[in-house]
This record gives structure tokens, C-alpha cells and sequence, in this order.
């Protein structure tokens, strides 16, 4: 990769914000993965509304949704864009839960990475409810690990 393909850095290397303005406005949409690898007792837990903090997918769904909305305001590169739809998925199994996040804007900029913020605190949040039941006798997670955060698709249709 050389400097060129950089688009955050001017020619001196300093960060900044791609200019968007000349673009056209596109519908967009991207989708964005991840998967939180739990303890089958936890999952078990989760499955059975069981978790001491509440319900443990409905709190990761708001949580989501919230970090999709919001995500301009914790990447600092990130343009601040009208986000037209989300939608989240869990798949509860065995010993992880997944999470897809997708995304829907209509402007001038792409929509990965409020869908990769939405899986990521979607994750973290499920993480936090079950935390209790996932701690070893140290206070440790020796198991517990959050993984395979990706783009899955990323689609856009220039309107006119």
C-alpha cells in the first residue's frame, strides 16, 4: 500500500476528512458480522432469558442500533450520515452468539462502518450482561472472546 491509497492523509500526512460533497447521493447498504464465543451454561442462560442484568439480546439489539446512529461521533473521520435503516440478527448457538448488523443511507458516503460499530458494541454489550457468569475464579475470561468482525456485503446504487 503506498501513501496514495490514503485517504485520510493530505500530502504532508496529516488526518483528515475525505471530502465528500462532489459525490452523488447513492443508496446504500453494507452488512457488517461478528461472533461472541461464550460458555454453553451462559449461552444456555441467555437462550432462557436467565441473566441476572435482564434480557441479554433485547439490550444488545438497543445497543446496536444506538452505536449504528451514533458511530460519527466515536470515529473521528466518520461523516455524520442519515441513517435510513437497521437491522440486527442474532443466531444463538451452542457455544456463541452471532450478530449480523445491516444498514441502510441514502447520501454520499458508505455505511460499513456504522454497521461494523453496531456488531462490535452489539457484542461488547452482550459481553457485559453475561460477564458475571463468565468469569474464571481469578476474574479472568479464558474463554470468552468476541471474533470474525467483517464486512459481509456492501452494496450501492448511485440515484439520479
Amino acid at each position: 500500500m503506498s501513501d496514495d491509497d490514503l485517504t485520510h492523509t493530505d500530502d504532508a500526512g496529516d488526518v483528515q476528512m475525505v471530502n465528500v460533497g462532489d459525490k452523488p447521493d447513492s443508496a446504500r447498504r453494507a452488512v457488517a458480522r461478528g461472533t461472541i464465543y461464550l460458555a454453553e451454561s451462559t449461552v444456555d442462560a441467555v437462550r432462557g432469558n436467565e441473566v441476572a442484568k435482564g434480557d441479554v439480546l433485547a439490550t444488545a439489539r438497543v445497543a446496536a442500533v444506538q452505536a449504528v446512529k451514533h458511530t460519527w461521533e466515536t470515529i473521528p473521520m466518520c461523516h455524520q450520515i442519515p441513517i435510513t435503516n437497521v437491522d440486527t440478527e442474532f443466531a444463538v448457538r451452542d457455544d456463541r452468539i452471532e450478530l449480523e448488523v445491516a444498514v441502510g443511507t441514502t447520501g454520499k458516503t458508505g455505511c460499513e462502518m456504522e454497521a461494523l460499530e453496531g456488531v462490535t458494541t452489539g457484542l461488547n454489550t452482550v459481553w457485559d450482561m453475561v460477564k458475571a457468569a463468565e468469569k474464571d475464579a481469578t476474574g479472568g475470561y479464558p474463554d470468552t472472546r468476541i471474533a470474525d468482525v467483517e464486512v459481509v456485503t456492501k452494496d450501492k446504487t448511485v440515484l439520479e
